[in-house]
């Protein structure tokens, strides 16, 4: 079940991540970091491009559907869904498409406890919690260092409307305090124990001693280190949750 459910949700975020690189195709190539995208480098055609998306999303709400559950095929049409139709053509109209683009991306959290289990219940959500908070940080964090491809590629983003980054380190700042804040309800709610609880604890003070070098500078330096500890810290925090299981 944990293969079906891996290999069917990466076959739909493939797809979303293939439909995404089609959409925005001509923008891509105006930022630097992704003008060496297939599509947007010249090396794959769109017409063959948007096939391929087309054909890896739907096997993949198809296979989770058949050999999961079918709760699970719907919700990963929900999220794929809302990344295309929502998300994407709101990061061109309002900074606020940040928090939507973070609600879909905590939901396969949600996904995953529904293919374990065929329902959804209170659990899941503090999952969900924990990965929409880190989200933001994390992104701010990319944001930053990218500006400037967002400013010319017309994102009205955050990082690329907040001249100075008072705003968003402030704003990276109070989710890792709220995130820190979150990843005590597995411990309080009884589904964790006391070695989770001392590790997120550590982790979270250093991650929020991350954030608190990027308010004060608001340098590429302190970018990099807060993207940096923020794809190092949730890999951990979930091991941790497995290996207080264990």
């Amino acid at each position: 079940m944990l293969f079906h459910t891996l290999a069917g949700t990466a076959l739909v975020a493939g797809g979303a991540g293939a439909f995404n690189m089609y959409i925005e195709r001509r923008l891509d190539v105006l930022m630097e970091r992704t003008a060496r995208r297939p599509l947007a480098a010249g090396r794959l055609q769109p017409g063959a491009a948007l096939i391929f998306a087309m054909a890896i999303s739907m096997g993949g709400f198809l296979y989770l559907y058949v050999l999961v559950n079918h709760l699970a095929g719907m919700l990963s049409a929900i999220i794929f869904a809302g990344y295309l139709i929502l998300y994407t053509p709101l990061k061109r109209k309002t900074w606020l498409s940040t928090f939507l683009g973070a609600i879909i991306g905590a939901l396969p959290a949600v996904l995953g406890w529904t293919a374990a289990n065929n329902r959804v219940s209170c659990e899941p959500w503090i999952l969900f919690a924990i990965v929409f908070l880190w989200q933001m940080p994390h992104f701010y964090a990319i944001g930053w260092m990218n500006r400037e491809d967002y400013r010319r590629a017309g994102f009205s983003l955050l990082p690329a409307i907040d001249r100075d980054g008072r705003r968003i380190s402030r704003q990276a700042l109070l989710f890792i305090a709220l995130l820190v804040t979150a990843t005590s309800l597995p411990y309080l709610t009884g589904n964790a124990g006391e070695l989770y609880l001392a590790g997120a604890a550590a982790a979270g003070f250093a991650f929020l001693a991350f954030g608190w070098h990027f308010a004060r500078s608001r340098t590429q330096y302190s970018a990099r280190n807060l993207f940096t500890a923020s794809a190092l810290y949730l890999p951990l925090l979930l091991t941790l949750l497995i290996l207080d299981k264990v």
